[in-house]
């Protein structure tokens, strides 16, 4: 891959969980659902009709709702985060980018946080605390955290030790 350095081996490369996107569109779903029960109830044609008001008015709420699915979709599709034998990357943005790196020997304490809904569907928090940096990297709603951070914890020994990684790591 071409953001890697050189020598340097990708261990995991990630998203956000799907949860992301199914939290961010409550609301467009819970918009259209009060649409659909104004358009058959009080704009109906018994109570208080107004022509092509239910049309324009349901049209209008799709319109929003598809934008909003959009840019929920790209803003998770540009949250990455990667683990590689040399650094943790979290990169995120869409029209401006922003990327933490923080150096895989520098990592002092990895720390894993998982929700009740979190621990059912396969997603958490990790926060890794590192050397020189003021306050924990936070991960959020990272799939499989366990598995992250005990490769944080494999590499960052590796790394201090100085055995090298494999060169296609096993389990990812």
């Amino acid at each position: 891959m071409s953001d890697l350095l050189p020598g340097e081996n990708m261990i995991i490369k990630t998203h956000q969980h799907w949860i992301v996107l199914v939290k961010s569109l409550l609301i467009p779903v819970a918009l259209l659902a009060i649409v659909a029960i104004a358009d058959f109830t009080i704009f109906g044609p018994d109570f208080y009709y107004v022509p092509r008001l239910r049309t324009l008015l349901s049209l209008a709420v799709v319109g929003i709702a598809l934008l909003w699915l959009i840019v929920v979709w790209i803003r998770w599709q540009t949250t990455v985060y990667t683990l590689t034998d040399q650094r943790i990357k979290i990169e995120s943005g869409v029209f401006s980018r922003n990327s933490k790196i923080v150096p895989i020997d520098r990592v002092q304490d990895c720390t894993t946080r998982q929700p009740f809904i979190g621990r059912i569907l396969g997603y958490g928090r990790v926060e890794v605390d590192a050397a020189s940096q003021a306050g924990a990297e936070v991960l959020a709603h990272l799939p499989n955290p366990g598995y992250f951070r005990d490769q944080v914890f494999v590499q960052s020994e590796r790394r201090r030790t100085g055995v090298p990684a494999p060169a296609h790591p096993s389990g990812v």
